[in-house]
């Protein structure tokens, strides 16, 4: 009798624990028109740069309806395509569409730039090259210059790994770091990987944060300091720092920051932007949609977002040698 009943009473909870589960699972709607509204709302309300972009969203938001209006209700291949059609007119490598099937991208803020970027005449400079953590190095120019290059900021680094690179660079002039095809990352890479070449503590920008639902509802602006800390070891001989349409996100705060770094060049092409810090939300079908809340600025104040243009405009015309990491070496021997 009894283990008759310890088996009902086990069913019992196994059905109330479905029940409670069931009731927690969230209905996901494929609906087109509830869709765009929703992310049309999300981006107005969240997105940081609706106004600075230049685009009249509330007419976007009309002739967005409308095409959805027009879709199937349950095709969400063609409703992907009409939201990242839509996300696209803001011409923002940060707004991104994520779907089990795939995720939206914007190319238009570097498609008609220079590439100022090739890996096989880069390989001609990094033949005898080391790697310390993320970071590949060696010397150029008969061991008289330092080059470091850098793929992304998401890979991690030590205070150690810069250590053994600066030892190894005892002897050099001046050190070329290459950021160029950095898509970013770890905003506290940049701050780390900057930190030996301040003398000192000094404000390297600003940002602040979307508080409201208006366009212009932000924080009052915060400072962001270069943070000798980070690191023990200081440069004090000259730096020069390549970039070119790529160098995104966190790189182009890495470039924005090092142009008030002590002896410092920046040299290449445009940075590619990014300067706002990326948050995520969901909308009614499930998908994810990752957009800025964040804007960051200059020391000067000036928005990033657009990126930050070179010391020194330098575009890659030769195929037997590298334009850009060439006009570094002659500016450190110069």
């Amino acid at each position: 009798m009894k283990t008759t009943q310890h088996i009902i009473w086990v069913l019992a909870c196994l059905c109330l624990l479905t029940a409670c589960h069931e009731k927690e699972e969230v209905a996901y709607s494929m609906d087109p028109v509830e869709n765009i509204e929703a992310l049309w709302q999300i981006i107005d309300t969240r997105y940081c740069y609706v106004e600075s972009k230049g685009v009249d969203w509330n007419s976007i938001h009309d002739v967005y309806i409308a095409k959805a209006s027009k879709l199937p209700k349950n095709d969400p291949i063609a409703l992907f395509d009409l939201c990242a059609q839509m996300l696209d007119t803001l011409k923002d490598g940060h707004v991104n569409l994520y779907t089990p099937f795939d995720r939206s991208r914007c190319s238009s803020w570097y498609d008609k730039y220079p590439a100022n970027y090739d890996a096989q005449l880069q390989q001609l400079y990094l033949r005898d090259h080391r790697i310390a953590g993320s970071l590949y190095y060696c010397t150029l120019a008969h061991d008289s210059i330092g080059y470091i290059y850098y793929s992304s900021f998401s890979n991690a680094f030590s205070a150690a790994n810069l250590y053994w690179i600066f030892k190894a660079f005892a002897g050099c002039r001046g050190l070329i770091i290459d950021v160029r095809n950095n898509g970013g990352g770890d905003l506290t890479n940049a701050y780390q990987l900057a930190s030996p070449f301040f003398s000192e503590n000094r404000i390297v920008g600003y940002w602040q944060h979307k508080t409201g639902t208006g366009h212009n509802d932000f924080s009052s602006l915060e400072a962001l300091y270069a943070d000798t800390s980070l690191v023990k070891i200081r440069w004090k001989r000259p730096v020069v720092v390549l970039c070119n349409r790529h160098s995104y996100s966190a790189t182009n705060s890495f470039v924005s920051m090092m142009r008030y770094a002590d002896n410092a060049v920046i040299v290449g092409g445009v940075s590619g932007g990014g300067g706002g810090m990326p948050m995520s939300y969901e909308m009614p079908c499930g998908w994810t949609v990752r957009f800025s809340s964040v804007r960051m600025y200059d020391r000067d104040k000036k928005d990033i977002e657009q990126g930050i243009t070179p010391h020194v405009l330098v575009d890659m015309v030769s195929t037997d040698k590298d334009d850009i990491i060439e006009k570094a070496i002659q500016l450190i021997k110069n």
